[in-house]
């Protein structure tokens, strides 16, 4: 287990994505900080499961990530409940589709906040403590979408994009702290929310599902098939790894050829 005495802090990670990246780091040792929205008695059963499943210590520490006071606590939280944060990953995000002139200015504000600002904030209290203990790991989950844009989603790409820039600023800062900083760049994730939206695609065009994910698919990446969770948890594994000690500062696309085009 080759995390074994680390401590892993994952935001929104009480599904979808963010859990699947927790569930990769529980499985290599790592003791788990959970956060994100959700009923309080599903997360308190996930967070369960996840201790007895893996064998390791899991906490809940709640945060609304666009608050910087909260991301601060979050951190100090985690700290005092597992002893340290080692490994940071920042994959909460929300998402809203308009063009630009409808794009109502209170969403342009909430994603800014959450996708970008959040992860700035939670670095900004997460990276004293690594920087002391010689020790870190930073993994901000981006998007395609943080090398290409895509039309009605303004403020998606551009907080993406946002999120690949301060990836780098960090990495540089932090190059000789033995703290690595990078980013995951996923493609289409069959998350449980994708798969909601691809059945209502299906019922209100009278189609298959299969071929609703064809489409959905064929519009963007080469390779027709979906990235799941446990391939963004296994990329969060490899950049936390001894293998990625000289990694940083980069994006690592898991994309099926999406920017490859």
């Amino acid at each position: 287990m080759s995390l074994q005495g680390k401590v892993a802090l994952v935001t929104g990670s009480t599904s979808g994505i963010g859990l699947g990246i927790a569930h990769k780091l529980a499985a290599e040792g790592a003791s788990i900080a959970i956060n994100g929205f959700g009923d309080p008695a599903e997360i308190e059963k996930i967070r369960a499961e996840t201790e007895k499943t893996y064998g390791v210590r899991a906490v809940y520490v709640a945060a609304d990530i666009s608050k910087p006071d909260q991301c601060a606590k979050m951190i100090a939280d985690a700290t005092e409940a597992l002893g340290a944060v080692d490994i940071l990953v920042n994959n909460a995000g929300i998402q809203f589709t308009a063009n630009i002139e409808e794009f109502p200015i209170e969403k342009w504000d909430q994603i800014i906040a959450i996708n970008l600002s959040g992860a700035f904030y939670a670095m900004h209290a997460a990276l004293p403590a690594m920087k002391a203990k010689g020790w870190g790991r930073v993994i901000n989950i981006a998007s395609a979408h943080g090398l290409v844009a895509s039309a009605q989603k303004a403020a998606y790409v551009a907080a993406k994009h946002g999120i690949l820039g301060l990836t780098k600023v960090a990495a540089l800062e932090c190059a000789n702290a033995g703290v690595t900083v990078n980013a995951i760049c996923p493609g289409w994730v069959l998350t449980p929310l994708v798969e909601k939206q691809i059945k209502d695609r299906a019922a209100h065009n009278n189609t298959s599902v299969q071929q609703e994910e064809h489409a959905l698919l064929a519009e963007k990446q080469p390779m027709l098939k979906f990235s799941t969770p446990e391939h963004i948890g296994a990329a969060a594994v490899y950049l936390c790894s001894d293998g990625a000690a000289t990694v940083t500062g980069i994006h690592l696309s898991v994309d099926g050829g999406w920017v490859a085009q």
